[in-house]
C-alpha cells in the first residue's frame, strides 16, 4: 500500500510538470495560466480514468461490494468493522 502511495505521489505531480513543460514548448503563444489549467485537467482526467478502472475491477471481483472483503483484509482492517465500532 505504501509503495502505491509513493508511486502516486511521484506520478501525478510528474505528469503535471511534464504536461505543463510540453504545453509551454508546443504552444508558445499560450499564457502560463492556460498551460497550467490544461495540465490540471490532464491530471484530473488521468485520475478519473484510473479511479474508474479500479472501481470496475472491484465490482467485477466482488459479488456484494459492501460486504465482500479483498485479499489480505481481515475483520480488524475492515471499514465495515470500523464503522460498526463507532455506532
Amino acid at each position: 500500500m505504501l509503495l502505491t502511495l509513493a508511486w502516486g505521489s511521484l506520478f501525478f505531480p510528474g505528469l503535471f510538470v511534464l504536461s505543463t513543460w510540453w504545453l509551454r514548448r508546443a504552444r508558445p503563444a499560450w499564457t502560463y495560466h492556460d498551460c497550467v489549467m490544461i495540465s490540471t485537467r490532464v491530471v484530473s482526467s488521468a485520475q478519473a480514468v484510473l479511479a474508474t478502472g479500479s472501481g470496475i475491477v472491484i465490482i467485477r471481483a466482488c459479488r456484494n461490494v459492501v460486504t465482500d472483503r479483498g485479499l489480505g483484509e481481515s475483520w480488524g482492517t475492515s471499514l465495515l468493522a470500523a464503522s460498526s465500532r463507532q455506532n
